[in-house]
């Protein structure tokens, strides 16, 4: 293991917030039980927040970015992982108190620790990554509550997005009948390839005002909350689940007891970051397995470390269609 190695860490300075990748040592870095040679990291919407100031998600600098890691261990002194094991890491603070998966080496709490699973590589857990954790976590609290394939259709919002084109997959994986909606009106061929049976443009929803409107929909996986998941709040069939993640919509939910009470829609709140591990493990033995999704290498760029800025600015935009994994 090299003494020092790159890392892009992210400093306060002069009341700003910059990225830069520089060289560090593993004394300079969060604590832990376990270091690993990163293989892959992937690139979220949270961490393009965090690298650029745009969102206060990191609480101290400077930290190394990078919410999500695969890797292969060189060094443990617990006794459940020896050097050689191939292992990844989602959430926990990683990237945002932790230092995360952007540099050549990280080191982390062994209680965070997941063993690769049987049926992924360290590149497609991490084209997966924290994005594909939420979107299968999604579907497996759903099926949690009762959903199964024959129930109808579901609906994936922002579906051009990580947690969106995952979920695509995910659930196609998976012999859901799915629907997607996206703002970007290019991107239709590219959602019906990773396994949407419908794509709808967001521009054109008529979204009603009703507080129960027709019901359309089996479940949902929504990560852009807002007023989009209040529209899905009233479209709901008879004991459907939306499985709520995100907000690049809004963080306001304005809506009714009525689907709730009179519908039985169940609302459910998916916390990926702080998720429990025997649960994690299962959702990402599903990840290996029946909820694969099928289209990663078409849906993932590989990107350098010092691509990361430029990477960062696209998911900002919202211009970014699938996934980037850092190598």
């Amino acid at each position: 293991m090299a003494d020092a190695f790159r890392a892009y860490r992210v400093f306060e300075e002069d009341g700003k917030i910059r990225g830069r990748l520089v060289e560090t040592d593993l004394d300079a870095i969060g604590g832990g039980e376990v270091v690993a040679r990163v293989a892959y990291s992937g690139v979220n919407y949270k961490d393009a927040l965090a690298a650029t100031g745009a969102g206060k998600i990191m609480r101290r600098f400077p930290l190394t970015g990078g919410v999500d890691v695969s890797g292969t261990v060189v060094a443990s002194s617990d006794a459940r992982f020896a050097a050689g094991d191939a292992v990844l890491v989602t959430g926990y603070g990683l990237g945002e108190s932790h230092d995360g998966g952007f540099a050549d080496y990280v080191r982390v709490p062994a209680d965070w620790v997941v063993p690769l699973p049987d049926g992924l590589g360290l590149r497609d857990a991490m084209a997966i990554g924290t994005a594909g954790f939420t979107a299968a976590l999604s579907v497996v609290e759903m099926e949690r509550n009762g959903l199964r394939p024959p129930a109808g259709p579901i609906i994936v919002t922002g579906a051009t997005g990580g947690v969106g084109s995952l979920a695509v997959q995910c659930l196609a994986a998976g012999g859901y009948q799915v629907t997607a909606v996206t703002r970007k009106e290019d991107a239709h061929a590219f959602l019906r390839a990773q396994g949407a049976e419908e794509v709808l443009s967001a521009a054109a929803l008529t979204m009603g005002t009703r507080p129960l409107e027709k019901a359309l929909w089996a479940g949902a996986v929504d990560p852009v909350g807002g007023d989009t998941l209040a529209w899905l709040t009233r479209t709901m069939r008879r004991g459907a689940c939306i499985a709520s993640s995100g907000l690049t919509g809004g963080i306001q939910l304005n809506t009714t007891v009525m689907p709730f009470i009179l519908r039985g829609v169940k609302l459910l709140g998916i916390d990926s970051a702080q998720c429990p591990m025997d649960v994690r493990r299962e959702v990402w033995s599903r990840l290996a397995s029946d909820l694969k999704p099928a289209h990663l290498a078409a849906a993932t760029r590989t990107i350098t470390l010092e691509k990361l800025p430029e990477a960062f600015a696209t998911l900002l935009r919202g211009e970014a269609r699938g996934r980037y994994v850092v190598q």
